[in-house]
């Protein structure tokens, strides 16, 4: 089950974070953005949607429109939920959301480090639009075109 997260949700929420990016510190050198994000803002903003199998947290993600698409920030599953596709079904129900709310595109980046991401993507029916350095992190950008309500 996806539902939209709730305040009492954040310890959740940062405990997976914080597992399923903590490999990436000393790849990258540093913390990982979606280890660092303010979870309370997103959860308040109404940005968090988390999976669950009825009391179990399992994975959450991080979503929201941004001009003419919508932004997939973060998705995050505990490692001990891994290979289950929840993160799939996450990403599903982003760009199935996106659809209803009428956008045509989702738009994700990752750490170049994330080698698996750099595959994970394409095979999900993304496709790499820009590498750039921000805040440090040397980012790749992807969007996929969903079609619009109804496709």
């Amino acid at each position: 089950m996806i539902r939209q997260a709730n305040p009492a949700d954040e310890a959740a929420i940062r405990d997976c974070a914080e597992q399923a990016y903590r490999r990436y510190v000393p790849v990258i050198g540093r913390k990982p953005a979606p280890m660092v994000a303010d979870f309370a803002a997103q959860i308040e903003a109404g940005h968090i949607h988390v999976a669950a199998d009825g009391d179990s947290f399992q994975g959450f993600i991080v979503f929201f429109p941004k001009g003419d698409h919508v932004l997939l920030e973060n998705v995050a599953v505990l490692p001990s939920a891994a290979g289950r596709g929840i993160g799939r079904s996450l990403i599903g129900f982003c760009e199935e959301q996106a659809r209803r709310g009428g956008f045509t595109a989702v738009r994700l980046y990752t750490n170049e480090k994330m080698i698996e991401n750099l595959t994970l993507y394409p095979r999900l029916g993304y496709a790499e639009v820009a590498r750039r350095t921000e805040d440090g992190f040397n980012r790749v950008y992807f969007e996929k075109t969903i079609g619009g309500p109804g496709a």
